[in-house]
C-alpha cells in the first residue's frame, strides 16, 4: 500500500512539473501581435499586424486530420527540415483556416525577413505575407475538435449579426497550447471583418 501511495505521489509531482514547464514555456514564445479595438461581452474586435507565415494547404475539411498532418509538416520545417538544416523558433498560436480544404499556418518570428528564411525540404510548404487585418475573436477552453470549432464559429456569426457587424467568409481557428499542456487550454475562432 505504501508503495502505491509513493508511486501516485511521484506521478502527481511529475504531472505538476510538466504543467508548470508548459505554462513557463508559453510565456517565452513569440505570439501573433494584435491590439484589442473593442471588447464585447462574449467576443472582441482586434487589429492584427502584417506578418510572415509558413503555410501548408491540406486536402482535409476536418480539424483532426488537418491539424495532425499540417502540424507535422510545418514542425518538420522549423525543426530543421530545410536546406540550411536551420531550427526556427516556434510561435503561437498555430492558425488554421476553416474551409473545405484547410491551410495550417505558423507565424515566422519577427527577426526573419522572407529572404532570410531557409527553403523547405517539402514542396507543399509556402512562405506568405499576411496583411494587417481587423477580426472578431471568440475564445474557448479545453481541447478543440471539429464540432467545437463549428459551434464557436456559429456562435461568433450570431454575435456579429446581433451587433450589426459585417464579416467576410475568412474564418480561422487559433490554437495556443502544446499537446502536453492539460490545464488552462486556450483556443479561438476568428473571422476577418469587412
Amino acid at each position: 500500500m505504501k508503495t502505491i501511495v509513493i508511486i501516485l505521489a511521484v506521478l502527481v509531482l511529475i504531472f505538476i512539473g510538466i504543467q508548470i514547464y508548459a505554462m513557463l514555456s508559453r510565456k517565452s514564445i513569440e505570439s501573433y501581435p494584435y491590439k484589442v479595438v473593442e471588447q464585447y461581452d462574449k467576443f472582441e474586435i482586434r487589429d492584427y499586424e502584417a506578418s510572415l507565415f509558413t503555410t501548408v494547404k491540406l486536402p482535409y475539411n476536418d480539424y483532426k486530420s488537418a491539424s495532425s498532418r499540417g502540424f507535422s509538416m510545418l514542425a518538420g520545417y522549423i525543426f530543421g527540415g530545410n536546406d540550411q538544416k536551420e531550427k526556427i523558433a516556434m510561435t503561437s498560436p498555430v492558425a488554421m483556416s476553416i474551409e473545405d480544404s484547410m491551410t495550417m499556418m505558423f507565424m515566422v518570428p519577427k527577426k526573419y525577413k522572407r529572404e532570410d528564411l531557409p527553403t523547405p525540404n517539402q514542396s507543399g510548404i509556402e512562405i506568405i505575407d499576411v496583411p494587417a487585418k481587423r477580426v472578431a475573436a471568440i475564445t474557448f477552453g479545453g481541447w478543440a475538435n471539429t464540432k467545437k470549432i463549428e459551434q464557436y464559429k456559429n456562435e461568433l456569426i450570431a454575435l456579429l449579426e446581433a451587433n450589426g457587424l459585417e464579416y467576410t467568409s475568412r474564418f480561422f481557428f487559433l490554437g495556443y497550447n502544446p499537446p502536453y499542456d492539460l490545464i488552462n487550454r486556450k483556443n479561438e475562432v476568428i473571422i476577418e471583418l469587412k
